[in-house]
């Protein structure tokens, strides 16, 4: 029998879904009303008037008048916002900032407006309610849920708050899930995080859990707390636990590790958020890719990953993207961020309606030799590689060896298993295998005797969490990158002592 919430939840999908399908249906349309939108509502603010906004009316005219930016390149505007100033980037003052940890620049402020703000809250519902609508499934509703995320506790900097975003986005959870949410707003502020996970677990022990959603590598460390804590399969403890939201990173080098500690298979939907913007979510089971959201205070541009370090590289719109090109997504939002370069790659997997994949970072690659190597190709290569074997691998990452001691250079895969392999070089063989395959470039170099086949380095289990822990990034939204293009991770999993 289900509950008053549950039915309801029915034909709320169903009018949420043909809202959806009216902008994903007109996607070039929609697109240009976000455009004129953003133009018109910026065109007196201080970046509007420095750009000329009065006079841009079309695409050509906006890639003429305003130069793409990363973080770094807009930050003299932003430090303007952040010292307290109105009408900078966008009109009045953002609601929040979204602290966020850069690699180069320290800390990242990224406004976040009254506009932007609920396009973050609608697109995480719309994936749920895009889930019910297909599947018939809503007796989740009635059960726990829970979002590993960054502390709720918020700082003020001239009086407006900031935090993380997941930190942020706690606040404005909807009444009528208020009661199903885990952990505790005590437990939730709990800064460092193995003492939150180890609380999160005491916590949700008890409970019906039907959702938990977190990225992959901190739910995994969510999952095997709950596993050492009880000896149980988190799919025995949790019975009615049939849905795992996630984002972040690629799910699929987990999969297999995580129907071990579930025990089952179970219903997943992929989200695409950022501090900068919800970009996309899985909206369909069996399709692959994700929802562009164009209907979201978000203008979207796209340059040819190969192309991005050129000197002029073409910016092109939704309506000349091509399916499975590799590109730079560049963003313009209700947020004040202006051709704003987020350092993601993504490709296409259809046109009718847009979904994407991330396919990686512009930055976090692999051509120390020339060979363009991305994260969608490593994580695929070894997704086939464990493809009949019974290993299981908890996380990796993938730097090149430029000066070995002895014969040709190298790729360097530095591994963590859950469970080895029975022969590590044949595994290490079909990584290659797969690797050649996807990319010609790498194929070229190992056939031209330029680089050797990779090689595999066992890292200690546990290891990269003590690598994450070192740098200070344990836990919240922080990553580890799947491949560099230099050493710096590589050589400090060695003087930590890591590697086998």
């Amino acid at each position: 029998m289900l509950s008053l919430k549950a039915a309801l939840a029915k034909p709320f999908a169903k009018i949420i879904y043909k809202s959806i399908q009216k902008w994903a249906n007109n996607p070039i349309e929609t697109q240009n009303k976000v455009f004129q939108k953003l133009i018109s509502e910026a065109v007196s603010t201080q970046f509007g008037k420095d750009h000329d906004f009065v006079s841009v009316n079309n695409h050509n005219d906006f890639v003429n008048r305003v130069p793409v930016r990363d973080y770094e390149a807009l930050k003299p505007y932003v430090d303007r916002v952040v010292a307290g100033e109105e009408n900078i980037l966008w009109k009045g003052k953002p609601l929040y900032f979204a602290k966020t940890s850069g690699t180069t620049s320290g800390a990242k402020y990224i406004p976040i407006t009254k506009e932007s703000m609920p396009t973050h809250v609608e697109a995480a519902r719309n994936a749920i309610l895009m889930y019910i609508h297909e599947t018939g499934n809503a007796k989740f509703v009635d059960g726990k849920m829970i979002f590993l995320q960054g502390s709720p506790v918020l700082e003020k900097q001239n009086g407006i708050q900031l935090g993380r975003l997941s930190g942020i986005v706690a606040h404005y959870v909807p009444k009528y899930l208020q009661k199903n949410r885990m952990p505790s707003l005590k437990t939730n502020c709990i800064e460092d995080w193995e003492t939150k996970v180890n609380a999160i677990v005491e916590e949700t022990l008890p409970e019906n859990m039907t959702i938990i959603s977190g990225i992959p590598s901190w739910v995994q460390m969510y999952f095997e707390k709950l596993q050492e804590r009880t000896g149980k399969k988190v799919g025995d403890i949790f019975k009615n636990f049939n849905l795992f939201i996630f984002g972040g990173v690629n799910y699929e080098p987990y999969r297999a590790k995580f129907e071990s500690l579930i025990g089952r298979k179970v219903d997943s939907i992929e989200l695409y958020p950022a501090s900068e913007g919800f970009f996309a979510y899985q909206d369909k089971q069996h399709e692959k890719g994700m929802l562009l959201q164009l209907n979201s205070g978000i203008f979207y541009e796209f340059i040819k990953a190969d192309d991005f370090y050129t000197e002029n590289p073409k910016r092109i719109t939704i309506a000349d993207v091509e399916i499975g090109v590799n590109y730079v997504m560049i963003i313009s939002t209700t947020a004040g961020l202006w051709a704003y370069n987020i350092g993601d790659t993504v490709q296409f997997t259809s046109t009718k309606p847009y979904r994407v994949i991330v396919s990686g970072r512009i930055k976090h690659f692999i051509s120390a030799f020339g060979e363009h190597v991305i994260g969608k190709e490593v994580e695929q290569a070894i997704q086939e590689a464990l493809v009949g074997s019974d290993a299981e691998v908890s996380e990796f990452t993938v730097a090149p060896q430029i000066s070995p001691s002895e014969g040709l250079p190298y790729h360097e895969w530095f591994v963590e298993f859950e469970k080895e392999p029975e022969n590590i070089s044949a595994l290490a063989q079909k990584i290659d295998a797969s690797l050649q395959k996807q990319n010609s470039y790498y194929l070229d170099l190992i056939e031209g005797k330029v680089l050797q086949p990779l090689k595999l380095t066992k890292v200690k289990k546990g290891g990269f969490q003590d690598y994450m822990k070192s740098i200070g990034k344990l836990g919240g939204q922080n990553k580890l990158p799947r491949l560099s293009n230099d050493r710096k991770i590589a050589d400090k999993l060695a003087d930590l002592g890591l590697t086998k």
